[in-house]
């Protein structure tokens, strides 16, 4: 661990790191202020994260707190990696419409063997901290349970999104649930928490540990949220049960191909949440594809490759990019897909920029034959299920200069060769 105040980075550069994906914190000034206490005093910040053992199996959207975690590891301060091995007991009401079914003691001892495992993929096992909240919260009785709860009120409660939507619709609300929030809040007091980390829906649960704090006398927390990440589709948040999720044990071959069928939108979330790129890097990345000076499919490799190293080594990612090329890039442009010439005149149009012209990618759709009308064309191209040339469309107008002479087009299962000319 490091100690000594030469050791920490000016704190512009450490904010550079560790705003990079954040959704909010609360608040960025009283973290400016810490992390230069933190240089001054030549002392490391307490940095935590909880994480309930409620499954045995960890994928990407479980590391995006890891990876944060990481980046403060990085700069030098002390990480803790918290099993709430307690509060699983309880369940945490965060997101959910109803009660969730209690684990047992073993259950949730078995599922807390697997995280060890698989956190030390992204931490530094020597420069991590791991506690079990079960620690202070088995101790804390039923005296100072009593204590703790009433810091807060029901109408408090009630304020949280899950449990007023329950209240609204009559659905019923466990009494243990309400303690979960007041227990996590202090787990922050038990560990002397400079820094909390969570995504943004457990915005609740986080402002409990610094209430907690300031009633026991201790500095507030800082509350640092991340965004919740999307899956596969874009759309829901990344869950193995809605079958959109990339799982840290995933082979590399797999987890390659699953990370190149991002959309290129959602590759810069990616970028943000899944890396240790600073935010200005990833900006960086993001001008040079706006300028065409790199083409988006060859930043969504980077990602790929980039995530894939970090759970198998440089070694298998660079073998899953190869086999990946081979697989699919030369598929989607083998003899066997039918080609059709096709006359630029008939697609051609005005970019919007003056003085500059485009190909209409719905003309281009409906003269290949992959769409009925441009109607239809354009609500496919909007539902981002056409790609040319293996990559995503994201807009009707294609510039001529970003157009090669044969392009595969590809919607759905149907897949054409245009020749343009």
């Amino acid at each position: 661990m490091l100690t000594s105040a030469k050791d920490f980075a000016p704190v512009e550069e450490q904010l550079d790191l560790l705003q990079k994906g954040t959704a909010e914190i609360i608040r960025t000034s009283d973290l400016k202020d810490r992390l230069e206490e933190s240089r001054q005093a030549r002392r490391p910040l307490r940095i935590k994260a909880g994480f309930d053992p409620t499954a045995p199996d960890l994928h990407l959207g479980h590391t995006v707190l890891m990876r944060k975690l990481r980046h403060f590891q990085q700069l030098g301060h002390q990480v803790i990696f918290l099993v709430g091995d307690f509060t699983s007991l309880i369940g945490d009401p965060t997101g959910r419409n109803v009660t969730r079914k209690p684990l047992t003691r073993e259950q949730i001892a078995e599922n807390s063997r697997t995280y060890q495992e698989q956190v030390f993929r992204i931490l530094d096992r020597e420069q991590t901290e791991v506690r079990f909240n079960s620690e202070w919260l088995d101790k804390l009785g039923f005296e100072g349970t009593i204590r703790l709860a009433a810091q807060f009120t029901v109408s408090q409660m009630l304020e949280r999104d899950e449990f007023h939507r329950r209240y609204d619709k009559e659905q019923p609300i466990g009494l243990h649930e309400f303690l979960y929030p007041v227990m996590q809040g202090y787990d922050s007091v038990a560990l002397e928490c400079d820094v909390e980390l969570g995504g943004t829906d457990q915005r609740f649960n986080l402002l409990c540990g610094r209430e907690l704090q300031r009633v026991s006398g201790q500095k507030p927390q800082i509350v640092l949220m991340t965004p919740i990440l999307e899956g596969l589709d874009g759309v829901q948040k990344m869950s193995k049960s809605l079958g959109n999720a990339i799982g840290i044990h995933e082979p590399a071959g797999e987890m390659y191909g699953k990370l190149m069928s991002v959309s290129d939108e959602l590759m810069w979330k990616y970028w943000a949440l899944l890396t240790d790129l600073k935010s200005s890097e990833v900006e960086a990345l993001q001008t040079e594809v706006a300028t065409s000076a790199l083409h988006p499919m060859e930043a969504k490799k980077r990602l790929a490759r980039t995530i894939v190293t970090d759970f198998h080594g440089a070694v298998e990612a660079e073998r899953a990019n190869e086999n990946w090329a081979r697989m699919f890039q030369q598929k989607v442009t083998s003899e066997d897909v039918e080609e059709m010439a096709v006359a630029y005149a008939d697609l051609v149009g005005p970019s919007g920029a003056p003085g500059t012209l485009a190909i209409r990618l719905p003309k281009l759709l409906t003269a290949l034959g992959l769409a009925a009308s441009g109607a239809e064309a354009s609500r496919k191209i909007a539902e981002k299920a056409v790609k040319l040339d293996g990559e995503t469309a994201t807009q009707a107008l294609i510039p001529l200069e970003k157009l090669p002479t044969r392009i595969v087009v590809r919607l759905g299962k149907r897949a054409r060769a245009a020749v343009i000319g």
